[in-house]
Formats: C-alpha cells, structure tokens, sequence
C-alpha cells in the first residue's frame, strides 16, 4: 500500500482520501469528523484512505501492548504479539484460562495463560513447584516485551555481576621514591623489558575500574585491551609505586602503538593522573620573546599571567582565553621587536610617540593593535609596573563592518538532499534555523524534546520548533547514529568513530569537512538571517528572538533592509565578493535573498511557541 500524500494545508497529517487535498482537520468548511475504519471499525484513530493507523499498510508504526500477555513495546509489524506469545499460539489451542478467566491461547498443562504462567515463574521460591493461584491471587505484574526472561534470570543470581574488588587504602601515595639517575624508557623494541606491577592491588583495582570504563562508554574489546595493557606498562615502570602517573609519563607509550588518550581518561577517574604538562602557549610565549630585553620579558610573561589566570586580588580580573591572548601577542610581537632594536630594555621606556611610530596603516589591523596595546599596558598599569599609560589620546576605531551579503544557495540545496544522514542534517539546522557552528557541536540528545530544540543553556536558552524537513533529517541521522554506535555514551548529538568512544564535542573542522561547501557556516548564518529580515520587513524584535542576537547585531541586518532603493543612482555600486565564500555573490545587496526552494507553508525559521 503506497504511502499518502501530505495535507496541502498542515503538511503534517494525510490527506483524508486519495482524490483529496486536505486532511479532515483542514478540509474547508472543516474541520470534520472523520468515518470508522473501514476494516476494524475503529472510530478514534482514523490515517487515511478510510483506515486507522493500524490497518493501514503505510502508516507510522506505533508501539502498543501485546495481545495476549499485555506486554509492552510491539507494533503491527508482529500483529500485535510479543514473539513469546507467537511461539505460544503457535503450540497451544484456544480455550478458558482457570487463573484470569479469558479467553485465549491455553497451556495443555495446568490450563493458563502465557501471562499467568509467567507470573507463577516469576514468584517462584528456588527449587520449588509452581503455585498458578496463589501467584496470581493478588494480580499481575506486566512487563516490556521480550524481556522477561532477562528479568526473571537476575533474580535467581544467574547475571548478578560479582561485587568489584575494594579501592586499595591509602593510594594514590603521598611519597615519592627519589631516583640517582633519570633513564627514559624505550618501548620500541617490545614490552619484553617492562617489569610486572609492584603494587599488584592497585593493578587489580585499576583492571576493574579499566573494565568499567569500556563498557560505559562503548569501547571495543580492542580498546579496552590496549587501554589495560598500556595501564600495566606505566604501573611497572614506577618508580615509586602507588604514586600518581604524570602525563609526561604516559607520553612513552605511543613507542608501543597504545592510544594515550584512552589511557589517562581511565586514571583520571579515579584521581591517578598528574597533569605536569607546560600549556603550549607559554612554550609558544618563550619562544616569541626569547630575543628580548630580560626586563621587557619579564613585564610580558606577568601580563600573560593575568591574562591566562585572572586576578584574584584588586584589581580584579576575569581571565581570558588562550586564543585571545595569542592574538594579542601576534600583534604586538612586531612593535616589541622595534623597540627592542631601538635600544628600549623596558615596556616603562615606552611612549605615546613610540606606540604612534609602531601604529599599523588605518584598518582591522590598525583596531586590533589598538586593543592588544591597551589590554598590555592597562594591566601593567595597574599592577604599578609602569609609570603612565602611553595608550592614552590614541585613538584606533574598529573599521567599517560590511554589511551581509545573500550567497548562492544551490550548493546548500544539494547539501540537504545528500546521502550522508550527518551532512543532511548540519545543513537543515545550519539552512532553517541558522544555528552557528559552536551551537551545533555541543548540541546534545536531550536538548531536543517534543519536537522542541534548546539551544544555550541558563538565562541564554532559547526554544526553537523545528522545522518538519529538520524533524525527518534528524530522524534519519538518529537511526544511522543508533545503528553505527549502539553503545556510545557520549551525549553530544553529532559524533564520529573517534568521539563515539568519549563524551567530548566534535570539532569545528568535522563541522566544516561535514557540510562540504565553497563558503562556511557563518555566510549559511548570514543568508538566512537576512532572508528573515527581508521576509519580516525589518523587525529588529523577531531576529533577537528567533537568533539569539543583540541589538546591535540585528540592527546589522535591519539596516541593510532599510537601505534606499537600488535605483537611486547615488547607491549604484558593484557587488562585492562575499566573504567567506569562493564564489561572488550573484544578488545585489538591496535586493531580499533567494529562499530555499521549499514549499511555501515551511518558512526557512520557524518562530518560538
């Protein structure tokens, strides 16, 4: 039986009839009450074509309680019976069941039901006979299908796991075994040479915690193998035994071909890990200032500091992240290097003419510098480490924003319609719902409930109705996710064969090799804002709403919609390339972007409940 048409109107429901366009809800003049199924004479769950959801071959499965014993969790697939209770109608003949008094498929022993018989199983003391009334005295106790086997074996002991062995006392050690010399362990000829653990309780309790760990999170018996052994590996190189294994350790077993990743999560859980490793931005910030004047470094080495681990002393300072502060670095490290080759020994030797003569030309350049420049003599300032602030009366402006620019939607089309159920999908939120990339990495599993998708967490979340092309892309991508990882512990909603065995987010480069396109997800982001602010005439409200914008962002996209007509001569102007795209835009910027290609009644964002 083909599957029905769509209603015109809602797009949700069926058409009521094959020669129909509207479902009964939505017929005009409607809406109607819909006739009894046509083959069971079911009034209250009317499909389509005169059937209810159960009768009709093309209708959503849905899952109800098993015919006979009433268990939970079958579809008309099976016609409605637990395969305990088809084997069961398959042995036995109809007849009266002296417990509960139907009238069903019997045994020829003793003369009950399948669900009766079950019950009595289930109350049974150990070695002892079946008692069918007295089991079924006082009622029944249901089940999910296909499980009560599973259930009834647990209770007898057969698949009670044995109690883990107890934390050995008084690990991790607070001594440490001094060595006379220092001699780094070579792995590349074999493990041959490694001595056996000398704190044998702690190896046990390390297996176990190991065993755990692989089965929560879904690793393969070869993982979990290889994160044991190389836990074995570090225990017997020890030099003190019990003690805490540093992650420079750890750093020797890639000679092994073991994945050290796995390893230290599995220490890390049971506080074993010592994490003495330098952060690669102070390796980074030692190799940047090795030529400069001692006294100068020094003042830089207490600005990264307080820009890497805040201040908790007044004044006060939030810190800031690596990123930040290596961008402000790259821009200073030119006019520090001139400075240092102009004989200055000491940020307190610079002035206002010296940070003039080093200004880059008017631009992001200029603006950039301008913020580095403030952030590094601010904070020495204020920790009296300099004498004035020659930041003071320069004035470096943020340059121009361009204003958004539409991109060429045809690639993002084919992105939607492609085979891969990820890429599918990081399109239609990055197409209907204009989600950014950083959004769409820590998405996770339960932030999408009752059709619903929470986004941001806190005061900043926001409740978005997906889109019904969203809500089938993401249903497919559920099924493939479901079907490649079955065990994967890892919340996130988007994961890959190197994440399904953690619980961490996937990185900005999946998200872009995913979705495969000329331009990135911002100008996806852009386009569709602009759409939106085109579709709504300018209103500022309806794109912080929807987007999660402030003011000021959505005045970006409000003002380009309020611009003059592109007619008046005076605003005549050539295209300008799109940034972030390969490909120049084809559409004038007064002009609204092109919409998706989708019918009508799916706007490309559906607004907030």
């Amino acid at each position: 039986m083909t599957r029905p048409a769509g209603c015109e109107r809602c797009t949700v429901r069926p058409r009521a009839e094959r020669n129909s366009r509207f479902c009964h809800a939505c017929m005009p003049g409607g809406p109607q009450t819909p006739p009894p199924c046509r083959r069971c004479g079911a009034d209250d769950d009317y499909y389509a074509s005169g059937l209810c959801h159960s009768c009709h071959g093309s209708a959503p499965a849905r899952v109800g309680a098993c015919l006979d014993c009433h268990a939970w969790g079958v579809t008309k697939a099976t016609r409605w019976l637990c395969r305990p209770c088809v084997t069961w109608r398959a042995g036995y003949d109809l007849g009266d069941c002296q417990s509960c008094r139907r009238t069903l498929t019997i045994s020829t022993r003793g003369g009950v039901c399948r669900l009766c018989r079950v019950q009595a199983r289930r109350l049974r003391p150990a070695k002892g006979t079946l008692n069918l009334a007295a089991a079924n005295s006082h009622g029944t106790q249901l089940f999910l299908a296909n499980l009560h086997k599973a259930a009834t074996r647990t209770r007898r002991g057969n698949l009670i796991p044995a109690a883990p062995p107890p934390w050995p006392v008084g690990r991790p050690v607070t001594h440490e075994q001094l060595v006379l010399v220092d001699v780094a362990w070579d792995l590349t000829r074999g493990r041959a040479g490694i001595p056996p653990p000398r704190d044998g309780e702690l190896a046990a309790a390390l297996h176990q915690v190991a065993l755990d760990h692989a089965a929560d999170h879904g690793w393969t018996h070869q993982q979990g193998d290889k994160a044991r052994a190389g836990i074995r590996l570090l225990l017997g190189m020890q030099d003190t035994p019990g003690a805490r294994i540093r992650i420079s350790e750890a750093a020797v077993l890639s000679q092994a071909f073991v994945t050290i990743r796995p390893v230290l999560e599995i220490l890390a859980t049971v506080d074993m890990l010592d994490d003495d490793r330098v952060p690669p931005i102070r390796s980074w910030f030692d190799q940047q200032t090795a030529r400069l004047p001692p006294a100068m470094t020094d003042e830089l080495r207490t600005w990264l500091d307080i820009m890497l681990d805040g201040s908790t002393t007044a004044p006060r300072r939030r810190p800031r992240t690596a990123t930040t502060t290596r961008i402000y670095l790259v821009q200073l490290l030119p006019a520090l290097n001139i400075w240092a080759h102009n004989g200055r020994t000491s940020l307190r030797e610079i002035t206002t003419d010296d940070l003039v003569a080093v200004l880059p030309a008017p631009g992001a350049s200029r603006s950039l510098f301008g913020q580095s420049a403030r952030s590094l003599f601010r904070i020495l300032k204020a920790r009296k480490l300099i004498f004035l602030n020659p930041c003071f009366g320069i004035d470096t402006p943020h340059p121009t924003v361009n204003p958004p620019m539409p991109i060429e939607l045809t690639a993002l089309r084919d992105a939607l319609d492609s085979p891969s159920p990820a890429r599918a999908l990081v399109a239609a939120l990055a197409a209907y719902h204009a989600l950014p990339s950083g959004d769409i990495r820590r998405l996770q599993l339960d932030d999408i409930r009752d059709r619903h998708l929470r986004i941001g967490r806190g005061p900043r979340e926001r409740v978005v109705l997906l889109a019904p092309p969203v809500r089938q892309r993401l249903n497919t991508y559920l099924h493939h996710r479901t079907a490649r990882w079955p065990d994967s512990a890892n919340p996130h909603l988007f994961i890959h064969p190197r994440t399904a065995a953690r619980t961490d987010a996937v990185g900005p480069r999946w998200v872009r090799l995913t979705l495969d396109l000329p331009g990135n997800i911002d100008a996806i982001r852009q386009d569709r804002i602009l759409h939106e602010a085109y579709a709504t005439g300018g209103d500022t409200r309806r794109l912080c709403d929807l987007f999660g914008l402030s003011i000021n962002a959505a005045s970006r996209y409000t003002n380009t919609v309020r611009e003059p007509a592109i007619g008046d001569e005076r605003h005549h102007r050539t295209v300008p390339r799109n940034p972030g795209s390969r490909n120049p835009s084809i559409h004038p910027p007064h002009q609204p972007p092109p919409a998706l290609g989708f019918p009508p009644e799916d706007p490309s964002v559906i607004p907030n409940p």
